[in-house]
């Protein structure tokens, strides 16, 4: 994915990384997976708390230099997942990397 600085898939229980790509010694995936499955689970708990009657489908976060999505992938088992990447704005394009997920999602979910 042109832009993508790393991806992770990650367990939301345990917010350890199940498999990752990218990433370098600036940037720990497994330090950024597990400190925004802190951030989804806030998350999950406002729209619960809002009483919403909904799920979080994906969390955009927009730094100066770097988007950040967060997207929780619909399972059928107990198993609560979530993608997380890394984007550089510079070189990625957003709508596509957003695309691009809900196909990784679809793969991982088949």
């Amino acid at each position: 994915m042109d832009g993508a600085i790393g991806i992770a898939l990650v367990d939301m229980q345990s917010g350890m990384l199940l498999a990752k790509q990218g990433g370098n010694s600036l940037f720990d995936l497994e330090m950024a997976g597990a400190l925004n499955t802190e951030v989804l689970r806030a998350k999950g708990r406002a729209v619960e708390a809002l009483q919403l009657g909904d799920e979080v489908q994906d969390i955009l976060v927009t730094l100066g230099t770097q988007y950040h999505l967060i997207m929780p992938l619909v399972r059928n088992d107990d198993e609560q997942l979530f993608l997380y990447l890394a984007l550089d704005k510079a070189r990625g394009n957003l709508a596509l990397a957003r695309h691009q997920l809900r196909r990784i999602e679809q793969a991982i979910t088949v």
